[in-house]
């Protein structure tokens, strides 16, 4: 696969740009970003992944003719959009096999697309709130948090990286670093 596939999830400017312009490239970087998501979604409820594909590309021509209309405007995060009319488009499509003999029931209880949006909206709002924060950090704290937290190094292996004489050492200032990250994340607006 071409490494810029790849590279990083576009940004929600790049992505609609992208639409815009036709760029299959685009549609596939989109396509890697959020499918993934999806396929938990339709998986989670009584789906398999070939109805997870079924339903992202619904969701994405919902999206390409939306955006390709000329007057569309992104009230939340692309990712988020995205999600929601998958939840939606995958609803529909549990309410039409309940009908048809399949012993599926009344699935708005278990599939809250409205709680389960403002939920989803909150938690990238949390995201961002906490990236600024951590770019706040400064060093060696933001290294420390990563290597614990994202890339799930052990306390010895930080205590090596960062030559403190020993895991407890390197413990105590990650507990240090995180009292700070947690000031600069409720400081923010």
């Amino acid at each position: 696969m071409n490494k810029n596939l790849n590279s990083t999830v576009p940004t929600d400017n790049e992505a609609i740009l992208g639409i815009l312009n036709n760029s299959e490239v685009m549609l596939k970087k989109i396509y890697i970003a959020y499918f993934p998501m999806v396929l938990q979604l339709v998986i989670n409820n009584s789906g398999n992944e070939d109805d997870a594909k079924d339903i992202y590309q619904e969701a994405i021509i919902v999206l390409y003719n939306k955006v390709r209309a000329g007057n569309f405007e992104l009230s939340s995060k692309l990712k988020t959009f995205i999600y929601s009319v998958s939840r939606r488009l995958w609803l529909k499509r549990l309410t039409q096999l309940s009908r048809y003999g399949g012993d599926i029931q009344d699935f708005q209880e278990y599939l809250p697309v409205e709680e389960e949006l403002v939920t989803h909206q909150e938690k990238d709002i949390q995201f961002d709130k906490m990236a600024g924060a951590l770019g706040l950090l400064g060093e060696p704290c933001k290294t420390i948090i990563e290597d614990f937290y994202i890339k799930n190094r052990s306390m010895q292996e930080i205590c090596e990286k960062f030559g403190y004489t020993n895991a407890d050492n390197a413990k105590t200032q990650k507990y240090k670093c995180l009292q700070r990250l947690k000031k600069l994340f409720f400081e923010q607006k």
